[in-house]
């Protein structure tokens, strides 16, 4: 996701968040500090996240919430982390009052990050011992 994200900075030469050192600083109660001496707190957030949800993948890949729609729940997962926090130490805005241009930026740069997870921890971790046996669509005549 943080490439992702330095590509595309350089593209639409849109600057750094530092959102991400903004929460953590509230949610530790530390006294605000300019942008320019957060990366170390931006870092940390960041990668905190990113780490810790990639966890969360991981125990749903095993508990059988694997492939694209697994991937799918953890991306809805992802982005309710993030707004969750933000918006709880008042550092974020709901985004549906920002930019169209920045949701599709961060969407796609979270769907990048949720698939990429989804991928590796179906890899890595063994699912359930058994899958649920199919059903029948609604829509299936009985007989």
């Amino acid at each position: 996701m943080t490439l992702g994200e330095k590509l595309e900075q350089r593209f639409t030469r849109r600057p750094d968040s530092y959102v991400p050192a903004h929460t953590l600083e509230r949610l530790l109660g530390r006294p605000r500090r300019p942008d320019s001496r957060r990366l170390g707190m931006n870092w940390t957030m960041h990668w905190g996240q990113g780490i810790l949800m990639g966890a969360v993948r991981g125990v749903m890949a095993e508990r059988g919430f694997r492939g694209p729609v697994g991937s799918f729940i953890f991306l809805n997962l992802r982005l309710i982390n993030d707004q969750a926090l933000e918006n709880a130490t008042g550092v974020g805005a709901p985004p549906w009052t920002w930019p169209v241009d920045e949701q599709v930026i961060d969407l796609t740069h979270k769907a990048v990050y949720a698939f990429a997870t989804g991928l590796i921890a179906d890899l890595l971790v063994a699912g359930p011992p058994h899958t649920p046996a199919p059903r029948p669509g609604w829509t299936t005549p009985r007989h």
